[in-house]
């Protein structure tokens, strides 16, 4: 048995395969907004994404809808957002309507989602490769020198002026040794979902039962004193209407795992398999419609919600939210509610989760502004990042984390990663006015640039 502490040093001679303007690590929806925004600055670009589609949680991660896009005024994610929105529509990738809510919800078809996500990075002139995972960066004198990717045909070097961190863990970033956070105080994280398919449900006797998504978790209760369940949670976010008779599962969470270890990963995958077959029991004996449901696949991805927080030159917080905050090199305005899961399922870890998601939250036309100074890693000065592991602190994260926000934010990290090679400056030295024209250019909702 190799000793725990054992080392060795891996020394290889690689190719070169890219030298481009732009390098993008991640094509979640952060990764396919900021590629196809400095694709079509002009720039070139390459981009790796490790699973087999874009989209991250929202097609590999099976997760089928979007949180909203709008204030309830005004579309905030404008730009990519909103072109993402209007291929959808398009291709018939929209819908079922979702069940009331205070939210706008958007449900999609994950498989045409794919196609369309497709199409618009391959529109816009952007190279990519899929099944390709960046393994490490190079740097030197502040500077990121060039990636480390892995596929199938091995590993492989790509230099660029500007790198783009869409990973959602912040990889690149904590391999160029930006600081970050993890979680709460005790490093306890947000806990992933493992998003599943299911057959046979008759929607018309689960809504006629009042057993819809937003009424589930009130009949866990009862499934508790029936010992269905090994863990007692008492937050179900729900089984969502996806077709005539199927329904996509955001039903059960994997207390305690870190997304940035693979070790951890796997054990909650495996237990996250394990654990649908409760809920299929809680579905089944609990609520009217579900009784002839059947599963018909688990994602290829656990729907990791939290890990790595980077910091950057401005650190966005929950005392912004509240203050509806405007900043003068904002980027794009967000609404989200501060949506932070327990990372346990009793005490007051839920108690926390219920308030927040409860008390902070908008009414129409509000938002808070989210700052270019997010965006830029400290330490480093030709790298960017975007999507859930922006610098924001753990409650802000629980908000700025979802869909719409990474468009928001992957395509000002785009933006702004094109200017930088555009006029062959650091990140720090992109004129923010410049910046915010020619994202109001494309779209871009900025009412206060």
């Amino acid at each position: 048995m190799v000793p725990q502490s054992a080392t060795v040093i891996f020394s290889r001679r690689i190719e070169v395969r890219h030298d481009v303007d732009v390098f993008v690590a991640g094509g979640g929806p952060a990764g396919i907004a900021a590629a196809s925004t400095a694709a079509r600055q002009g720039r070139s670009v390459f981009l790796v994404e490790g699973q087999s589609a874009f989209g991250g949680m929202g097609t590999s991660g099976g997760l089928p809808l979007f949180c909203q896009f709008t204030d309830g005024v005004n579309f905030l994610a404008g730009g990519v957002g909103r072109e993402v929105c209007e291929r959808l529509e398009k291709a018939g990738g929209m819908g079922p309507t979702p069940p009331p809510d205070r939210l706008p919800w958007t449900v999609y078809k994950i498989e045409v989602l794919k196609r369309v996500y497709d199409d618009l990075v391959g529109s816009s002139g952007v190279a990519f490769a899929f099944m390709t995972h960046c393994v490490g960066v190079e740097t030197e004198a502040g500077r990121v020198k060039l990636a480390v990717c892995q596929g199938k045909s091995g590993l492989f070097a790509v230099r660029a002026r500007v790198f783009v961190d869409c990973t959602g863990d912040g990889d690149l970033c904590a391999w160029a040794g930006v600081p970050f956070e993890k979680g709460d105080a005790e490093g306890n994280m947000q806990p992933p979902t493992l998003c599943s398919v299911w057959a046979d449900i008759d929607w018309e006797i689960v809504n006629a039962a009042g057993h819809g998504m937003w009424q589930q978790e009130q009949h866990l209760p009862r499934a508790f004193a029936d010992n269905v369940f090994t863990v007692e949670d008492p937050h179900l976010p729900g089984m969502i209407p996806v077709g005539p008779h199927t329904g996509g599962g955001n039903i059960g969470h994997t207390f305690g795992v870190d997304g940035t270890d693979e070790r951890s990963v796997t054990r909650g995958l495996i237990w996250a398999r394990k654990l649908l077959l409760e809920y299929e029991r809680f579905y089944k004996t609990c609520l009217k419609g579900y009784e002839r449901m059947e599963l018909v696949a688990t994602a290829a991805l656990l729907g990791v919600r939290e890990t790595r927080r980077i910091f950057g030159d401005y650190v966005l917080n929950v005392e912004d939210f509240k203050r509806r905050a405007v900043f003068d090199d904002e980027i794009g305005r967000y609404c989200y509610p501060v949506d932070v899961h327990a990372s346990k399922p009793v005490g007051t870890d839920f108690k926390q989760f219920e308030q927040d998601f409860n008390t902070l939250r908008y009414g129409p036309g509000e938002s808070y502004g989210i700052p270019y100074r997010c965006l830029t890693p400290r330490g480093v000065s030709n790298l960017l990042v975007a999507g859930r592991c922006i610098s924001a602190d753990r409650r802000m994260q629980g908000s700025v984390r979802v869909m719409p926000a990474c468009f928001i934010t992957g395509q000002a990290a785009g933006m702004a990663a094109a200017l930088a090679a555009e006029h062959h400056t650091e990140t720090r030295g992109v004129d923010v006015r410049e910046l915010q024209r020619r994202l109001e250019a494309i779209g871009a909702f900025l009412p206060n640039a």
